[in-house]
């Protein structure tokens, strides 16, 4: 069964990511620009669109899970191959960012930060990084793939992984009231790890609860979506609204998350994600951000045209590194 399992494929979780794309999108250009534009639904929706990056790190811990959990724990992984897979599958298209954003800003800063940026390492590193500042999430995501086989380990049945989750919660709160450490540390970003981590584990009780009672999932949604905005932004709300919206993808059901269209921005979205603010950066010193206003229509144009940028960039750029990737392999079995 767990061989199986780790095969399976939760397309609704596409559906997840492209929300969780967009919305971080949304929210960077409501922070980036000076529209004149108010009310709840701007002033506090749009605003904590940013806490998608949480519901990120759910899908990734839970996906992560699904091909390598058993695998990890029965030593049927090499550990040399698992870390090159890692490496090759982000380091290419980040590579290309960092060094456009050196270039386009040139400084000392700018390459020793570069350098850290490279190495993917820079999530160990508590200080914050400007180049690609977005990128941060990439640091805490690839710390997360460095201490995987420990990780593994902390679920190896459920007891242990609840005990673990309990841990992580009173170092998240350590984190935030003694040692002042946000979203880019590790060890803050941990319970959200292992919350994906424990829905893998219950996922077949969770998977059929959520295939039979939909409903009830897309009401535990909407009730923590209410709780999150009435209590007010925290590590628990924030838990609460991600593990459900997850719960529910598990029903895997036709409609909005999932379908041809998330189907193929989940398979660029980390990579919108990470160059978004670079299209921004273009398009805002030409001044189309600026060109009708200062508006609703004018947020919703910049929107849609930083969108469709950093897909169109996304979707080239990824076939250009894949077809100068074959051409290397191919000296290289020449040779």
């Amino acid at each position: 069964m767990g061989s199986n399992m780790e095969r399976k494929h939760y397309d609704a979780l596409d559906g997840l990511r492209t929300i969780a794309c967009i919305g971080i999108v949304m929210m960077h250009m409501r922070a980036n620009n000076t529209y004149a534009l108010s009310g709840f639904v701007y002033d506090r929706l749009v605003a904590s669109f940013t806490n998608f990056v949480f519901l990120f790190m759910l899908i990734s811990a839970f996906g992560m899970c699904c091909g390598y959990l058993d695998k990890m724990l029965s030593n049927k992984v090499s550990l040399d191959a698992f870390y090159i897979k890692r490496y090759s599958k982000i380091l290419p298209f980040f590579a290309v960012l960092v060094l456009m954003d050196v270039v386009v800003s040139p400084s000392k800063a700018a390459v020793i930060e570069g350098f850290a940026d490279l190495t993917l390492l820079f999530g160990f590193i508590p200080k914050s990084i400007s180049v690609i500042g977005v990128g941060w999430f990439l640091g805490v995501i690839f710390a997360f793939y460095l201490i995987f086989p420990f990780y593994c380990v902390l679920l190896k049945n459920r007891r242990t992984a609840w005990g673990a989750f309990a841990v992580s919660l009173a170092l998240n709160y350590v984190c935030i009231s003694y040692f002042e450490l946000g979203r880019s540390n590790i060890l803050y970003c941990l319970c959200y790890l292992l919350a994906g981590g424990l829905i893998y584990l219950y996922r077949d009780e969770l998977e059929q609860f959520s295939i039979k009672y939909w409903y009830l999932c897309l009401g535990a949604v909407l009730g923590s979506v209410v709780i999150y905005y009435a209590v007010g932004e925290n590590t628990v709300t924030m838990l609460l609204v991600s593990a459900a919206l997850l719960i529910y993808a598990l029903a895997n059901r036709k409609g909005l998350l999932r379908n041809r269209f998330t189907k193929f921005f989940s398979s660029v979205s980390m990579e919108v994600y990470l160059s978004h603010m670079f299209i921004f950066r273009v398009i805002e010193k030409v001044g189309i951000n600026r060109a009708i206003g200062n508006g609703r229509l004018q947020y919703a144009v910049t929107v849609v045209i930083v969108l469709t940028g950093s897909v169109i960039f996304s979707v080239i750029m990824k076939r250009v590194l894949e077809l100068i990737g074959r051409i290397i392999r191919q000296k290289v079995i020449e040779k």
